[in-house]
């Protein structure tokens, strides 16, 4: 290209790379970019890059980048596995933000820059969301021939105003091998590296088990339009774990889950966006989603007991009690229509850990013992504190489900009807269905499973949930859908007004 000077003489520029173009002397985007935690007024936004860098944030309501905002980003480095994150605040309500983020090196250059964009919640204006869990489990990783993690792309397809990790971002625990022999014959075919070939226990070895996800196009692609709202549960770190646990698995030679669990705590909250709640990294939170909307976002992991056998009649600790008190307390004072629970396990589906109880349910029925105990305690306080429209969502069983408890067909009967759907696994092995505990009264109003156990993601039997809020009458319709997004099963659920 050429612009003229004054004298009218011509002045040769060279041409200007495209704005993602890789150039090896400046730092590059090789995971991608996202968002979360959106709320009316503030985000996080997030990237990694490949060198000692500066993050560099433009922000922009205009749709043009020539009116944005720049922000300056921490800078990164080794200790950060090369991540960086950014909160943005005093954003306005109902708006969209399109944002571009690039690394500055020690010369002021900046890399490759990726664009992204989400939308503030705001009033009078409805919302979508989707969720699901389970990634990359049971050997099943990134197949090229099967188009990669192709749910991702379906859940993309429904434009959600975000998308909720109900948890197993990751499989540390889960090798990924270049093939896998399927029962009916066929041949699973997989991207590998390095830090996938065996169960994850180093600090490094973690962090490349989101490095790997983010390979996945669809995984990307969805990441820069559709802020994430993330929850961890088992397979961040090692199956069915709780703390204090010494693993028996031959294959760790570090054994002390409290030391993984730390791992991986570090790795999670690095390779994902979010709010750190008062300065402390929790992972329990609320993230509010204007007035249609609060998301409580529960962590099962943190602070459970150890898993306890059926016959446990006491109480074992699932959320501990100071985040079940949390959870009751702000509940009851949302100002929101409906009140999403972002259950990372469900409440009524038998889980078990060999002879123990990995989830809530015991599977004895009856009157609550071990983890029910605490269920109970926060279903009732929902009911004295006239609590209204909550629906608990989760995934962690590998199949689909509607259910609807109702005190009049359970043994404690001191709470309020309610829906929990189940939607999951997103790329993993399928399997379900699991029984259901009778102690809370759940009915199984849909289910889709698998057709064998440990089903391949090519079986089609992978699952997401859809919702949808009218602004106007407050209806949450709510969908279970497959990996193509057709859907199977749906509801419109009213509001019960005060």
């Amino acid at each position: 290209m050429a612009a003229s000077t004054a004298a009218g003489a011509t002045l040769a520029l060279p041409e200007v790379a495209a704005a993602n173009v890789v150039r090896r002397d400046r730092p590059a985007l090789p995971s991608g970019i996202m968002s979360g935690d959106v709320s009316s007024n503030s985000a996080v936004v997030w990237s990694r890059t490949d060198r000692k860098a500066r993050m560099v944030v433009d922000l922009t309501s205009h749709g043009r980048f020539d009116r944005a905002v720049r922000l300056c980003g921490p800078i990164t480095g080794p200790d950060a596995d090369y991540t960086a994150q950014v909160p943005l605040r005093g954003l306005r309500p109902g708006q969209r933000y399109d944002y571009r983020i690039a690394f500055e090196d020690a010369y002021g250059r900046c890399g490759e820059s990726l664009e992204g964009s989400f939308s503030t919640p705001g009033r009078n204006r409805g919302l979508s969301f989707v969720w699901t869990g389970d990634t990359a489990g049971q050997g099943y990783g990134i197949n090229p021939d099967f188009g990669g993690m192709i749910a991702y792309k379906a859940m993309h397809e429904t434009r959600p105003d975000f998308f909720l990790h109900s948890g197993d971002n990751i499989y540390a625990d889960g090798p990924i091998a270049a093939s896998v022999q399927i029962p009916d014959g066929t041949v699973w075919k997989n991207v590998v590296t390095e830090e996938v070939s065996k169960v994850a226990e180093t600090l490094a070895e973690y962090r490349g088990r989101y490095k790997y996800n983010l390979l996945d196009h669809n995984v990307r692609d969805l990441y820069a339009d559709v802020p994430i709202v993330s929850q961890w549960d088992d397979h961040e770190t090692v199956n069915n774990w709780y703390p204090g646990e010494i693993l028996e698995d031959a294959r760790y030679t570090e054994r002390r889950v409290d030391v993984l669990a730390a791992r991986a705590r570090q790795a999670f909250l690095e390779y994902l966006p979010m709010v750190h709640t008062a300065g402390r990294n929790r992972i329990y939170r609320k993230v509010s989603y204007g007035p249609l909307l609060d998301v409580f976002c529960l962590d099962m992991r943190t602070y459970r007991g150890a898993n306890p056998t059926p016959a446990t009649a006491g109480p074992v600790a699932m959320l501990g009690t100071e985040q079940a008190e949390w959870l009751v307390r702000e509940v009851a004072k949302s100002k929101a229509t409906w009140k999403v629970i972002a259950s990372d396990m469900p409440l009524g589906l038998l889980v078990p850990d060999g002879p123990l109880i990995e989830a809530v349910a015991n599977g004895v029925g009856g009157a609550p013992g071990g983890r029910e105990h605490e269920i109970a305690w926060v279903l009732s306080q929902f009911k004295k504190r006239k609590v209204r429209n909550t629906v608990w969502l989760t995934a962690d069983v590998h199949y689909c489900a509607a259910h609807h408890y109702d005190p009049s067909r359970a043994a404690f009967t001191d709470f309020d009807p309610f829906w929990e759907l189940v939607a999951g696994p997103v790329n993993a092995g399928t399997f379900g269905p699991n029984t259901l505990d009778p102690t809370f009264g759940p009915k199984a109003e849909f289910v889709k499973a698998a057709d064998f156990p440990n089903q391949p993601p090519s079986g089609g039997n992978q699952f997401f949930g859809h919702v949808e809020i009218d602004p106007r009458t407050g209806v949450f319709t709510a969908s279970l859908r497959d990996l193509f997004g057709k859907v199977l099963w749906s509801k419109d659920i009213n509001p019960a007004h005060h």
